[in-house]
Parts: structure tokens; C-alpha cells; sequence
């Protein structure tokens, strides 16, 4: 028994004394490090060259010690460490090294001869290619990379390396092989599509004329002709949707339906996709093919809710009649209850803000929260009331409905939403200090969209309510707001004027500037919305709204004016000027797309 405790306590000692030992070699390690990032490479020579003496079997003192020796260019003294480490063990990752300190030396013929050793040590033992692999790509000899994947390849059939090959090759700027490699790795392991979507959005651009978008739906169409396997539809799919071609997405959902007809979930997808990308012809189509395709009540619903909706949004008096009485036929066929409710607040929407018809919408939705339903979805419905009864100009009736949901789901989504809307009720009240304490607590938000959109407007009020003790100008604003949410775009517009000519000199005018422009984009008005971009680019060159002119204005001449130079040019000044813009990235994808680059 004795004995035994004696061992025990040996063996712990001996345990505690290598962790000693193990935390003093990691402290003078990153001490090393800490020279040689500084550049003191004598001084870390010195700590790898104690730690090496200590430890001569480990790769990582080696690699560090040869590593500095070139660093200050004493490639002989390199040399020498790896050839006594070659003689105990002729590693090929050691000649990997060897070679690389020869190539450092211009010794080239030397340096490939024990390159091409390395990889035909993969004969012997496959596996090496791990390390030779990697040491090869850490020192940028990536053809020899390549050559040593590809004869692992076929020594390890089981084994797959597409996927360093398609590193190497983006590294070398051969995007058609490392597409393909990319997609030979899809064929390998297909749970990783969405990965190799990820690395594929970095190569192509929305311009499908774009050589690297040629080059990968030349190949995926090759793919699909000898495998018609369903990964290659729904590659090609994405491709399309990167490239804004949702009619040809459209055709590969289909055939991916076909083979697999048990959700229409991605097809749903790419309609909802289309709509908000403004393909109203392509989204309504998908949507009606979901129709004729579905037998799911809630998906049928989902579809007409949303054809109904896109058709509202450029109908005439004529085509309104028609899509109110559409509503009115889906109630009829499918009832008021809970399971229609998305339905009945998009009809609530419709007669409010389209049809003009806001009392019948309040009426038709008072019904609605009378219905069995969560407490959740009958904040939904108040929401919506309220926001109808702002569009009648009823405030304080809508901040009752605001203030209920806030108090009734407290800290939800939907909460701090009415309590943005509180706040700009108040706003457009001319209530600017009770707005603006409601709007402090809100740009804390979990929403980052409700904090975003409580901060700009918490800022339009701070900025501009002390520049007259009447707040004349800021009122003018607030009620042109209130004016372009009731969908009296026109009326917007012309009181934003009287903000611009009789305000003209106070800190509200490039705002008053920017968001009449968008209200002249909305009417169509693209040279008058130019005219006012020019306007903030001239004279406000200096404050907040200056990247968004740029961006805005390259936009108009880039989607509707046919002035792409100009476009150009715009992007280029966010790109160049303004690097901490939101736009920065878009305006960046959209310079180089029109300059013909090819995206990698």
C-alpha cells in the first residue's frame, strides 16, 4: 500500500513538473514570436535556438529557426539545420523546406529535385501530402501544390482534396478550375452547397454577360447534361437569382420540383425574391404556378395574398375595382377566421391605402381582433388599425392602439415597433420633444432596423428644431412625411418647396432636398430627382447626405437615365471618398461591373 502511494505521488510530481516545464517553453515561444514580429530576428534566433537544443525532435522549433535564418538572409545556417534533420529522418516535409531555402538561394534545378521528391514520397505513403501540402502552400509554390493534390487524388481514391485545389487555383487566378474543383467537391459531399454558394458569390456579379458567371454556368450546364443530379439545378438556380434572371431560376425550381414534389418552399422563395427585386411579371407567374401546383390551404392563401398585393401596387381605378372584389371573393371561399387573417390584414391595407376607403378598413378589421386569436396576432391587427387611423390623421385614437401592444407584449419586436410609432405619431404631431425622449430609448433597440430608423429620425429632429423658436421649417417637413405616408405624393412634394424656398439656409434643406427626390423617383420624375442630387452634391458637399446623392444619382443614371459613364464615376467617389458609407460595398460591386471588371 505504501508502495503504491510512493508511485502515486512520483507520478503526479512528474505530471506537475512537465506542465511546469510545457508553460516556461509557451512563454519563451511567444516571447520569441514577439521579436519576430518586430522585427528583432537575432533576438528571437536566440530563444528558437534554446528551445530547439532542448526539444531538436520538434517541426515547429525547426520551421521558426530556418524561418528567422532567412529572415536575415543566412540561408547557409538554414540549410545546415535541415540537412542534420534530413539525415535522422528524410521527411518529405523537410525537403519541402530544404528545396524552398535552395529556391531562396537561386539554386532552382536543386530547389525542384527535392520538390519532385517530396511528392514522389507519396508513392510510399499517400498521407504525406497533408503536410507537404501545406508546406507547399505556405510558401506560395502552388503549382507544386497542385501537382502533389493531384497525385494524392488518385493514390487516395477515397479521399478528396477539391477543395484545396480550389483555393490554390482562386489564389492563381484560374477561376474556371477552381470552379470546377468547387463543383467536384459539391459531387463529393453535397451538404456542402450552401458553403461553395458562399465562395462562389465572391466570383460573380449580377452581369450575366460577366466572364467568371460564363465560366460557371458553362460548367454546371456541362454538369447537368452527363449527371442530372438535383445539386446541379439548384447551383444553376442561385446563379440565375445572383444574376437577377429569375424567369431561368424559375425553369431550374421546376425541374428540381419535379424530381423531389414534396415542398414548394423554394419555389415560394424565389417568388417572394422576384417580387421584392420589382419582377412583379416573373413573381406573379411563380405565384400562379404555385396555385395551379398546390393543395396546402395556407400556401394557396400565401399566393393569391401575394399576387393581389403586387397588382396594387401600379393599378389603375378600373383594376382596383377588380382586386377589391378578388378579396372579397377569397373571403367568401376561404371565411374570417384565424387561418385567413394575413389575408384580412392585407385587405385592410388595400382599402386603406390604396382603395381610399380608410373607415370600411378600420370597420373590417375591428371584426378581425374580435376573432379567436393569439395575442400576438391581435397586436398585428392594432398595428394595423393604428396605422390607418394615422393615414385619417386620428393621432391620438392610434397611439391608444400603439400604446396597448407596447404594453401588452413588452420588450417583443412588435413592441418596440409601436413604440417607434409612437414616437413618430408624435412627430408628425409637431409633438418634437416628447418624439424625441421616445426615440433615445429606441435606438437601443434589438431591432437594428427599429434602432436605425429611430436614430435618423431622433437626428432629423434634434438637428433642425433649434434653428427658429416656431419650428416652421421642421413642421413643413413633418407634414410632408405624414403627406407622402398617406400616398399624397404630390402634395408632398409641393410643400417640400415651400420647405426649399422659404426655409432656404436652415440645416433641414439637404434633408428636404433627398427625400423630395425620392418622392420624385416614386412619381417617375427622374430629371427633377436629379436636379435635387445635384443640388445636395454642389452645395452640401460637407454634410450627412452627400454619399447618399452620390449613390442615388448613379443609381438614376445606371437604371433609368442610360448614362453609365456618369454612374461610374458616382460609385467611384463613394469607393474613394466616403469608405464608412453604407454604400460602400454595393457602390464597389456596381464600379466594377460597369468597368468591365472580372470579380474575384
Amino acid at each position: 500500500m505504501l508502495r503504491k502511494h510512493i508511485l502515486l505521488v512520483f507520478i503526479t510530481l512528474f505530471s506537475v513538473a512537465i506542465v511546469v516545464a510545457q508553460g516556461a517553453d509557451k512563454k519563451q515561444l511567444n516571447l520569441g514570436d514577439d521579436y519576430y514580429k518586430r522585427g528583432e530576428f537575432k533576438k528571437a534566433l536566440l530563444i528558437y535556438s534554446k528551445l530547439y537544443e532542448a526539444k531538436p525532435y520538434s517541426y515547429t522549433y525547426v520551421y521558426k529557426m530556418v524561418d528567422t535564418y532567412q529572415q536575415l538572409e543566412e540561408y547557409d545556417k538554414a540549410q545546415e539545420v535541415l540537412e542534420k534533420r534530413i539525415v535522422k529522418n528524410r521527411a518529405p516535409i523537410m525537403l519541402v523546406e530544404l528545396g524552398y531555402n535552395y529556391q531562396l538561394k537561386d539554386s532552382i534545378v536543386k530547389a525542384e529535385a527535392l520538390y519532385n521528391e517530396a511528392i514522389d514520397a507519396l508513392e510510399e505513403r499517400p498521407t504525406y501530402i497533408y503536410g507537404i501540402g501545406q508546406r507547399f502552400e505556405k510558401h506560395s509554390l502552388l503549382h507544386q501544390a497542385i501537382k502533389g493534390y493531384k497525385k494524392a487524388t488518385q493514390l487516395l481514391p477515397e479521399k478528396n482534396f477539391s477543395v484545396q485545389l480550389a483555393r490554390i487555383y482562386g489564389d492563381l487566378g484560374d477561376i474556371k478550375n477552381m470552379f470546377s474543383s468547387y463543383i467536384d467537391y459539391v459531387a463529393y459531399k453535397p451538404n456542402t452547397l450552401n458553403n461553395i454558394k458562399r465562395n462562389f458569390s465572391q466570383f460573380v456579379s449580377e452581369n450575366k454577360d460577366n466572364e467568371n458567371n460564363k465560366i460557371l454556368r458553362t460548367l454546371l450546364l456541362k454538369r447537368l447534361q452527363t449527371n442530372p443530379d438535383a445539386y446541379w439545378y439548384e447551383l444553376l438556380s442561385w446563379l440565375y437569382v445572383q444574376e437577377r434572371q429569375y424567369s431561368k431560376s424559375f425553369v431550374q425550381e421546376k425541374a428540381l420540383y419535379k424530381r423531389n414534389p414534396e415542398s414548394l418552399e423554394r419555389i415560394i422563395d424565389l417568388a417572394i425574391t422576384a417580387s421584392d427585386d420589382a419582377d412583379e411579371e416573373i413573381a406573379i407567374n411563380i405565384f400562379n404556378y404555385i396555385l395551379e401546383t398546390s393543395q396546402e390551404r395556407d400556401v394557396i392563401l400565401l399566393a393569391h395574398q401575394s399576387i393581389l398585393e403586387i397588382k396594387t401596387e401600379n393599378a389603375s381605378k378600373k383594376e382596383l375595382e377588380a382586386i377589391n372584389n378578388k378579396y372579397l371573393s377569397l373571403f367568401e371561399t376561404y371565411g374570417k377566421f384565424e387561418s385567413t387573417l394575413a389575408l384580412q390584414l392585407s385587405y385592410g391595407q388595400f382599402l386603406a391605402f390604396s382603395f381610399e376607403q380608410p373607415k370600411q378598413a378600420s370597420e373590417f378589421l375591428k371584426a378581425s381582433y374580435k376573432l379567436d386569436i393569439s395575442p400576438y396576432q391581435e397586436a398585428l391587427v392594432k398595428l394595423k388599425l393604428a396605422d390607418i387611423l394615422v393615414l385619417q390623421e386620428k393621432f391620438n385614437e392610434a397611439l391608444i392602439f400603439y400604446t396597448q401592444i407596447k404594453a401588452n407584449l413588452k420588450n417583443s419586436t412588435i413592441a418596440q415597433e409601436a413604440a417607434y410609432k409612437i414616437a413618430k405619431t408624435s412627430y408628425y404631431k409637431g409633438d418634437f420633444d416628447w418624439a424625441e425622449s421616445q426615440l433615445k430609448v429606441l435606438k437601443a433597440s434589438t431591432s437594428q432596423l427599429i434602432a436605425n430608423d429611430a436614430l435618423d429620425l431622433k437626428l432629423l429632429i434634434s438637428d433642425n428644431k433649434w434653428d427658429d423658436t416656431t419650428q416652421t421649417a421642421l413642421k413643413y417637413y413633418a407634414k410632408a412625411d405624414l403627406l407622402a405616408f398617406q400616398n399624397k405624393t404630390e402634395d408632398a412634394i409641393k410643400l417640400l418647396d415651400k420647405v426649399l424656398t422659404e426655409h432656404n439656409g436652415e440645416s433641414i434643406i439637404d434633408q428636404a432636398l433627398f427625400t423630395q427626390a425620392k418622392l420624385h423617383e416614386k412619381q417617375n420624375q427622374y430629371e427633377k430627382a436629379e436636379a435635387n442630387y445635384q443640388k445636395i452634391i454642389a452645395d452640401y458637399r460637407e454634410d450627412i447626405f452627400i454619399d447618399d446623392a452620390y449613390y442615388y444619382l448613379a443609381e438614376l443614371y445606371n437604371l433609368h437615365l442610360a448614362r453609365p459613364e456618369e454612374a461610374k464615376s458616382l460609385y467611384e467617389k463613394i469607393i474613394f471618398n466616403h469608405e464608412d458609407s453604407i454604400y460602400f460595398v454595393e457602390a464597389r460591386k456596381k464600379f466594377r461591373m460597369l468597368r468591365g471588371d472580372t470579380i474575384n
